[in-house]
């Protein structure tokens, strides 16, 4: 069996996961602007579950809490138990700050109310953290929630290095969810290392691009109004959006002589970049779904990775990943 469609471990605590796992944030209103409804949801995660997903990430704070509200809807039996929830916490329905132990607490009993959990399988801290937070305060809140069985494993999003090592150091941290894919490598340079340096696992949010990589749009003007994309996205802007898309173009002429989708491929490449990888793609669509999970088929050559990252050289994607 190709070591792809195995589980991956990730982090040193016990925690696996299905090589691919689920994005769901795009089901519900919130960054993304869903046109789906809430059926249409249930049956795209229904659908992700059949194919041998085993965990969906949320967040406790997309869609107003809708969006973990779905999931518990979704899986409303034992079948929960097969899964895992990933659902990071930090900011308030709002969106506003949320940066404390108290916070911490109130993210975990609102989501076991929305999930009908007995327990947060896996609860993310999702940064970037402002200078008052304190984070030594923070790391022992959710160690003592993990002591005491509300949540079984820890990770952090969208923090330096440093502030991953300190955060270990007190509470042990299972993963590091981070944006890793074609367009987004800066975090080869410093963060991954650290986080192999202590065992830590990855989920790896947006691996498409936030759907350039996958060939899902033609033209910036393509994207919703209301989708957050639309709102200021430097990747989309205009013309950034047309280097953007040239490059996913060029991946495209890699993947058609290989005979996958450009998608596939962008997901191909990620699984390859190590058995602690979990791409965790997102999409309202059974169909592209379906498409995301069929990458794990996919095993690259050494030249067919280099061919990949020619195409797409580590770097080359315009605008940041956020605006200001």
């Amino acid at each position: 069996m190709s070591t792809k469609l195995q589980p991956r471990s990730l982090g040193r605590q016990g925690l696996r996961s299905s090589a691919l796992g689920f994005g769901a944030m795009s089901l519900t209103d919130g960054f993304y602007k869903s046109d789906i409804s809430a059926e249409q949801g249930i049956q795209v995660l229904h659908r992700a579950k059949d194919l041998g997903v085993t965990l969906i990430n949320t967040a406790v704070f997309y869609g107003g809490g809708s969006n973990e509200e779905l999931i518990g809807r979704a899986f409303p039996g034992p079948e929960k138990d097969d899964l895992i929830y990933a659902t990071k916490w930090g900011l308030n329905m709002d969106f506003s700050p949320a940066y404390t132990p108290e916070g911490a607490l109130e993210a975990v009993k609102g989501s076991l109310e929305r999930t009908g959990k007995g327990a947060v399988d896996l609860l993310t801290l999702r940064g970037p953290l402002p200078p008052e937070a304190d984070l030594e305060a923070i790391a022992k809140t959710l160690k003592d929630l993990v002591d005491g069985g509300k949540v079984k494993y820890l990770g952090v999003s969208e923090l330096p290095a440093e502030q991953v090592r300190a955060i270990h150091e007190i509470s042990s941290l299972s993963v590091v969810e981070l944006e890793w894919s074609l367009f987004s490598r800066d975090c080869e340079a410093e963060l991954v290392p650290t986080c192999r340096e202590l065992g830590i696992g990855f989920l790896a949010y947006s691996p498409l691009g936030r759907g350039i990589l996958a060939g899902r749009f033609k033209s910036a003007t393509e994207v919703p109004e209301g989708d957050f994309r639309a709102q200021g996205n430097p990747r989309f802007q205009q013309d950034n959006f047309k280097r953007n898309l040239a490059l996913a173009e060029a991946l495209g002429r890699v993947a058609e002589r290989r005979g996958v989708t450009r998608g596939q491929l962008a997901l191909a490449w990620l699984l390859a970049q190590g058995d602690d990888v979990v791409p965790i793609p997102g999409t309202k669509s059974i169909k592209y779904l379906e498409e995301n999970m069929a990458a794990l088929q996919i095993s690259l050559t050494k030249e067919e990775l280099e061919e990949i990252e020619s195409a797409v050289p580590k770097g080359a994607a315009a605008g940041d990943r956020y605006g200001a």
